[in-house]
This record gives C-alpha cells, sequence and structure tokens, in this order.
C-alpha cells in the first residue's frame, strides 16, 4: 500500500497511512459510540491480504502500533472504554496472526540446545555474538552527522521514550527464578525506586537536550513502518500470554546486543558535540546492560527453559527475532544515509 501523509478528517492523533489505520484512530478516539461505523475486521482483512510485505507495510504496522497503544494507554486521546471493544479486538488478532506468520517466516532459528540453564545462555550468547552484518552503532560512533544524530534519536524514540514495558507484560505469567530475574532486571529500568532515573524519563531528557520534542509518539509520522514494526514485536509477544517464551527470548537478546552499541552511540553523540544530558542515557547503559545480560540470559531465559522446557522453541525464535527486526531497521538506517537520504519519512523534522 502507498503510505499518505494526510492527516485523518475525522481524527488528528497521528497521520493516516491507509484505510486501515484511519478506520482505528477514529474508533479509538470516538468515546461513548457503541460500534464501529466501520467494519474494521474486513479493513484488517484487506489490509493483510493487500500487503506486499507485512513488516514494511504502513497501514498494517501503523495499526498495530494503534491497537497497542490503546493497550498501553500510551496515547491519552484514544478512549479507554475502546481498549476491549470486540471488533477491535478481532481485527487486532487478525492483523497479529498474519505479523506472527510473517516474522515466523523471515527469522532464523538455529538447532535448538538443550533444556539446561547453562546451554540455553550459551546458546543465546552466540546467537548474538555471531551478528557480523554492519553496524549502526560503530557509523553513529565515526561517521554520522549531527542531522542522522538526531534522527538516530528519533527513531529510537518510538521505543524508548516507553522503555521495558512490552517485557514487562511477563511478569505476571513468570513464576520462581525466572519472575526473581525480570523483576530485578526491570527494577533497573525502572529507576529503581528514583523516578529521574528511569529510563524513558533519562531518553526523553536527552532528547529535550538534543532539541527534539520528547512528548510520547511526537514523531510516529515521522518514521517508517519498519520502526513500528520493531515495537510491534516486543508488543506482540508481551501483550500474548502464548507467547511468553518470545518475549523473554526477545528481552535476553536485546539486553545482551546493547552494552557495547550503547557506549559507542554516546561516543558518537560527544563527537558531535552533545552534551553529558543527551550522553547520559546511553553512558548509563553501558554498565547497567553489561549486568543485565548476565541475569537475562541465564537467570531469565536459562531458568525459565530449565523450569519449563516447553517453551525453548518460542525462546531461541523471540531472541532471533529481536535480532532480524531490530537488524533490519538499522539496515534501513545506513542504507538511506549512505546514499545520501533521511531515514525517515518526514526528514523536515530534525531540519
Amino acid at each position: 500500500m502507498n503510505p499518505t501523509l494526510t492527516a485523518s478528517p475525522t481524527a488528528s492523533t497521528f497521520a493516516v497511512r491507509g484505510p486501515l489505520s484511519g478506520a482505528l484512530q477514529d474508533a479509538l478516539t470516538r468515546a461513548g459510540a457503541a460500534a464501529d461505523p466501520e467494519d474494521v475486521v474486513a479493513l484488517a482483512e484487506e489490509a493483510v491480504a493487500g500487503a506486499d510485505d507485512l513488516l514494511r507495510d504502513d497501514d498494517v504496522q501503523l495499526s498495530l502500533f494503534l491497537l497497542y497503544a490503546s493497550a498501553y494507554g500510551s496515547v491519552p486521546e484514544f478512549d479507554p472504554d475502546r481498549e476491549w471493544d470486540p471488533q477491535l479486538l478481532e481485527a487486532r488478532r487478525v492483523l497479529e496472526d498474519a505479523f506472527e506468520a510473517a516474522l515466523r517466516e523471515v527469522v532464523p532459528v538455529d538447532p535448538l540446545p538443550e533444556c539446561s540453564q547453562g546451554e540455553v545462555a550459551a546458546a543465546l550468547f552466540a546467537l548474538t555474538s555471531a551478528d557480523a552484518g554492519p553496524s549502526l552503532s560503530r557509523y553513529v560512533a565515526k561517521k554520522a552527522t549531527r542531522a542522522q544524530a538526531l534522527e538516530f534519536l528519533v527513531q529510537r524514540s518510538i521505543y524508548t521514550l516507553r522503555e521495558a514495558d512490552p517485557h514487562s507484560w511477563a511478569i505476571p505469567r513468570l513464576h520462581g527464578r525466572a519472575k526473581a530475574a525480570l523483576v530485578e532486571i526491570q527494577a533497573d529500568e525502572y529507576g529503581g525506586g528514583r523516578p529521574d532515573r528511569v529510563h524513558a524519563e533519562i531518553f526523553a531528557k536527552a532528547m529535550r537536550g538534543a532539541g527534539l520534542d520528547d512528548r510520547y509518539g511526537g514523531y510516529v509520522d515521522a518514521v517508517p513502518a519498519i520502526t513500528l514494526c520493531s515495537l510491534n514485536a516486543m508488543s506482540l509477544f508481551g501483550l500474548n500470554r502464548r507467547l511468553l517464551g518470545a518475549i523473554v527470548g526477545h528481552l535476553a537478546a536485546f539486553e545482551m546486543t546493547s552494552s557495547i552499541p550503547n557506549r559507542l552511540y554516546g561516543d558518537g553523540l560527544r563527537r558531535l558535540g552533545f552534551g553529558d544530558d543527551v550522553t547520559d542515557y546511553f553512558d548509563e547503559h553501558v554498565e547497567a546492560d553489561a549486568v543485565h545480560e548476565q541475569i537475562a540470559g541465564r537467570d531469565l531465559a536459562g531458568a525459565l527453559a530449565e523450569d519449563q522446557p516447553e517453551l525453548l522453541p518460542d525462546i531461541m525464535f523471540g531472541a532471533s527475532a529481536c535480532l532480524t527486526v531490530d537488524g533490519l531497521v538499522g539496515a534501513h538506517m545506513l542504507e538511506k544515509w549512505q546514499s545520501g537520504e533521511s531515514s525517515l519519512r518526514l526528514p523536515e523534522v530534525v531540519g
């Protein structure tokens, strides 16, 4: 489907990218209505059928983002009464089934390790160490321009201004060792009781320091579908109890690939003259995630696989999905930058 930057005639929260995202935004912002004026389920089926590449389809990925935003409560304009609207949930299921199938088609999964804590952790470390593709963090450290660094912050804001929230859905679904490990990681993500050290808040400070909008969702219109896809994959895994293994595997891979890249991002931002208010977020993650990767690999993912062996396939799938989708986002940005183009749909937002 061809993206459009034309605002919805009935809702102005985000620019519409197709018939489904327009109808959903209308439904989510209309307080007190008993039923949707359009059949959003049929529109969801049409959007899926018409998508050449579901992971990069603007209408599908924005629509998933909107439905998940309703569950998170991250967009104040969305009526909370619509969160459990049966028609919207059915449309979400149509999109989720197709999205999960598309992910499973493109995500490579290696032979499964033995279901022991040590073997699973070792397999995850091997998986996350094997990526030899182009490095976005090295590019930012050595070559990125100031405008590209601002684009990087904009791209990261879609998830990072809600950092940790997708993975926290797993807390009530775990027990024992795995639950304790996840809570230990998430306690750090949420500042350990200090509101000013909540990681999402530290990133918001970085956005302000760089002269950018720190409101959640402020740059949704500017980013491509593949960036929305990265957050949507986390939300898919986190919000569906049957995918508990996948969200745990995703977090393990996320933490295992964070410490060194964040050091490089911080170095690149300092090279470009940004101050401590911008680099603090990245510096914080160098040490924190070096600890988190050990907890996530062994005490969370490894312990969960040992305690519930039936979840091992999805643990490894979730980890590989994290690397694959985030790799696609990074490849998009590098390809655009190296060809002298913007990685954003709306380059002027950092102009």
